[in-house]
């Protein structure tokens, strides 16, 4: 588990995996479902971040259909047959996971619900390198809200400026702001095609590459 005084979160969808063929797949199986016409591939992953009913309702909208109660369900049900077909772990951060490991804490933080968060990471054997996940339909609010990262941070037993949360959204960026924790941006993430830069501040580490995440990880856990 490496120093305990450290805590090091990441998000999980175009963070630590490629997931967008499959979530916009899926999207676009309950859109024509719904009688709509499909959205390209980089429409939907522009729309990831904030959960699956906000992706629903994002993806319906897009495609001119109202959302409905049995939406999120079905989409559910759909991307639940469909977890692994195309998603992977970007190359680099098994590397920057178990370098994490030997200074921190390390955890995964993200929106998406538990369920498919735990059966993405078992399925391509992920799992064991995280001391903890937290997905976005548990007790505690979702990103942005800084609740899920601080309590982390308590079991951890690190403080803001030892905790550094990995991620490639805005609302990652927001989280760990909200929490005055560090922040890596995940650059090659999908969802960093949508991120305000008139918000960045200077202190973040942007990493254009999933293999630029060791490096960083190094200096984070030098003291940088």
């Amino acid at each position: 588990m490496g120093d305990v005084r450290r805590l090091i979160a990441f998000d999980l969808d175009g963070t630590l995996v490629d997931s967008r063929r499959d979530l916009a797949q899926s999207a676009n199986q309950l859109i024509l479902e719904l009688g709509g016409s499909e959205l390209p591939e980089n429409a939907i992953g522009r729309m990831v971040g904030e959960g699956a009913s906000v992706l629903v309702g994002r993806a319906l909208a897009a495609a001119g259909l109202d959302d409905r109660p049995s939406a999120l369900a079905r989409f559910l049900e759909i991307y639940d047959g469909r977890l692994l077909n195309h998603t992977h772990a970007y190359e680099g951060v098994v590397e920057a996971v178990q370098l994490a490991r030997r200074h921190a804490r390390v955890a995964v933080l993200t929106n998406k619900p538990f369920v498919p968060s735990e059966r993405i990471l078992v399925g391509l054997g992920l799992r064991d390198l995280f001391d903890e996940v937290i997905g976005g339909d548990g007790p505690l609010p979702r990103k942005p809200d800084p609740s899920a990262l601080v309590a982390l941070m308590e079991r951890a037993g690190a403080t803001s400026d030892n905790t550094m949360l990995v991620g490639d959204s805005r609302i990652d960026h927001e989280t760990a702001r909200n929490a005055a924790a560090r922040c890596c941006l995940a650059a090659y993430g999908f969802g960093y095609e949508t991120f305000p830069l008139d918000q960045l501040n200077g202190q973040e580490w942007i990493a254009a590459d999933p293999t630029e995440l060791p490096a960083i990880v190094e200096r984070f856990t030098a003291g940088e």
